[in-house]
């Protein structure tokens, strides 16, 4: 008797979430290549100089706010909320406007751009891990993390207000100018200190993205898989209120920004497993914001500001998807 043949080993399939990743990369690149050449007259050394700290602060910028503002969706459960919701813009509003209202301008732009972003991230920082420390411990739910975070945002733009008003005219023109995120005029010495410290908290993040997908299930599903929900959420949250503070102290607030590259992201990636979606959402905020700033720098010749029509689209995403449906 014979022996059958074997059927003859099939391919593996290709992965059907190969195909965001390797467009998203490919629109980066074309972003990324038409902001360095586009324009561009006379030496190619005095080019680079210029326009590649520049562009990686830029990248830096985008990826970091939009690794945050997925992780922090996953871990609240709602796709609308984003860390700004923490009052983190507020908190930095206030720790510039007390900056030059105790210290007067001249002192104020004497301390140097290294001292304040040290200063500001590391303030930043702190407030979250006191934020999250005393409401996570012994099983404090997220809700209550999000209505403190709306609470506290509000007292701190009153505060600032409140000082604004005590300020003279020169003061306060100079908090005026650190209030808006500033994509123009982005400080280099301080890109190479915020690039490894955003690649870290992103790795960090990424090794973490099978204990994301779990916990986009819920706290009771992920609780009942063996997560320990609230542990994590603590590590995700820290992690996340850096990605925050660098960006933010970095070029100022953007408060709809991450929500409006997120929402691309998810349509994008289409799927919700985060070793996708994370990079993918990376790469599309890092092609927004490098494609925006080339639009209106070489072509627009700086008739307009990047930050304002980003969050003026930001917002309107923001509406479709609370009209749309109901916060998950």
């Amino acid at each position: 008797m014979h022996a059958e043949a074997l059927p003859a080993p099939r391919a593996r399939p290709r992965s059907p979430h190969l195909k965001p990743l390797v467009l998203s990369a490919l629109a980066l690149l074309t972003a990324c290549v038409l902001f360095m050449t586009l324009g561009t007259r006379g030496d190619w050394g005095f080019v680079l100089a210029f326009r590649g700290p520049k562009l990686v602060a830029l990248v830096t910028i985008a990826a970091a706010v939009a690794v945050s503002t997925v992780a922090f969706q996953t871990v609240t459960g709602n796709r609308i909320l984003t860390p700004a919701i923490m009052g983190f813009d507020a908190l930095y509003l206030v720790l510039q406007t007390g900056l030059v209202f105790f210290l007067s301008a001249g002192e104020y732009g004497a301390l140097g751009s290294l001292p304040r972003f040290a200063l500001v991230t590391a303030a930043m920082m702190s407030a979250a891990l006191l934020l999250f420390g005393v409401l996570l411990r012994q099983g404090s739910d997220l809700n209550r993390l999000v209505l403190t975070g709306i609470i506290l945002g509000t007292l701190l733009r009153s505060l600032s207000t409140f000082m604004n008003r005590l300020m003279d005219p020169a003061e306060y023109a100079m908090v005026q100018v650190v209030s808006f995120a500033r994509f123009n005029t982005i400080d280099k010495d301080l890109v190479w200190i915020a690039l490894p410290l955003t690649a870290l908290a992103m790795a960090a993040l990424m090794l973490r993205h099978r204990r994301l997908d779990v916990m986009a299930l819920g706290r009771d599903a992920a609780t009942g898989l063996g997560l320990d929900h609230a542990k994590e959420s603590r590590w995700v949250l820290l992690l996340v209120s850096l990605l925050v503070a660098i960006p933010t102290a970095l070029v100022g607030p953007v408060v709809f920004f991450g929500l409006l590259v997120s929402a691309l992201a998810h349509q994008i990636a289409g799927t919700w497993r985060h070793a996708v979606l994370l990079p993918v959402a990376a790469l599309v905020s890092a092609t927004v914001l490098v494609g925006c700033q080339t639009l209106f720098e070489r072509v627009l010749g700086f008739q307009a500001t990047v930050s304002v029509v980003i969050e003026a689209l930001g917002g309107l995403v923001f509406l479709y998807l609370i009209l749309r449906r109901p916060a998950r």
